[in-house]
């Protein structure tokens, strides 16, 4: 397969639903690794109004070649209604570890 690696950062509404997407998606073999970074405040307009709240992020590690894959599964475990999933380019890095990522990945 063709590796155009990217990080894929996700925003969750709390470390347990982060780590089960990320469990999911790395048993599906659609990411190396799933990373999980609680205690994030964040600051957003949703239906005309400025909120604010606690947030997980979940930063994967994946491919371009993946991301319709990960975005739609992303979307079917996730709780928000619109939840954040941008895709990263990784423009270097350590080869041996790409070649991991790329081992892993479907």
């Amino acid at each position: 397969m063709e590796l155009n690696p990217r990080f894929v950062y996700i925003t969750c509404a709390s470390p347990e639903e982060a780590n089960a997407i990320g469990k999911s998606l790395v048993e599906e073999r659609l990411a190396a690794c799933a990373n999980i970074i609680p205690g994030m405040t964040s600051w957003y307009r949703w239906n005309d109004k400025i909120e604010n709240g606690e947030e997980t992020i979940l930063i994967l590690k994946s491919s371009a070649e993946l991301a319709d894959e990960v975005i739609r599964r992303v979307k079917e475990l996730h709780s928000y209604e619109v939840p954040c999933i941008v895709f990263l380019p990784i423009l270097e890095g350590n080869p041996d570890y790409l070649e991991w990522m790329r081992s892993s990945l479907k």
